[in-house]
């Protein structure tokens, strides 16, 4: 039997993918209007991953909306389409980056996080206790915690504040990862990462936002109570 063609190889994009893809390559106005509806804000989220200026990310999805209809016959369906979208913002924006701020790669800040404890240590036994190492503070049980509550616009509210706390790596992975919902071969594409480094760094973000949403649901009793 013969060996698959690249394109035999390449993922299908799904059927409404495909219609999708050919409308907007018939020229439909609706189909373009539709496609902004659903990835502009994912598109602004990446552009703001590299630049961390709204006005400057508004400016980079504005052109990156420009190379992706002067590209579109050229797409070959070898991701899905959001994926291929988000590429030419990613690629846009590190170009600006790099361009207007002479910023540093990603790359080396991933390699400053590195080392970060994913937990604050002074939440272990110390060094010398009998039970060294294990938890002095476990993370606490949401079982009791209303699902509404848990779910709330204001729960909402506080993990995006504890992402934007986030250094620039740890920010960077989780909102392409857990946000925009991209499988962890796209993220590493996208920023330039091992697999390893994209894994330690996913991880360290997740505990923090989860260690915020924590203090935030279960607030430690005040003194005397």
């Amino acid at each position: 039997m013969a060996s698959p063609t690249a394109q035999d190889a390449a993922p299908a994009l799904s059927d409404e993918e495909r219609e999708l893809l050919t409308a907007l390559r018939r020229g439909e106005e609706a189909a373009f209007a539709r496609l902004v509806t659903s990835l502009h804000g994912s598109m602004l989220r990446v552009a703001m991953v590299h630049l961390g200026d709204r006005s400057a990310a508004e400016e980079v999805v504005q052109e990156a909306w420009v190379g992706v209809l002067r590209q579109l016959d050229r797409f070959e369906g070898r991701s899905s389409l959001k994926t291929w979208i988000l590429r030419i913002v990613s690629n846009q924006a590190k170009t600006r980056a790099v361009r207007e701020r002479r910023s540093v790669p990603f790359s080396a800040l991933a390699g400053q996080e590195a080392d970060e404890p994913a937990v604050e240590p002074d939440r272990f036994l110390p060094a010398g206790h009998r039970w060294a190492g294990h938890w002095a503070s476990p993370p606490r049980s949401w079982r009791e915690i209303p699902e509404e509550r848990l779910l709330s616009r204001e729960s909402m509210g506080e993990i995006r504040v504890a992402i934007d706390r986030l250094p620039a790596a740890q920010r960077q992975v989780l909102v392409l990862r857990d946000v925009e919902g991209l499988s962890a071969a796209e993220a590493c594409e996208l920023l330039g990462l091992t697999e390893g480094n994209q894994r330690v760094l996913l991880h360290r973000g997740r505990a923090k936002v989860r260690a915020a949403l924590e203090r935030y649901l279960t607030p430690t009793p005040a003194a005397g109570n």
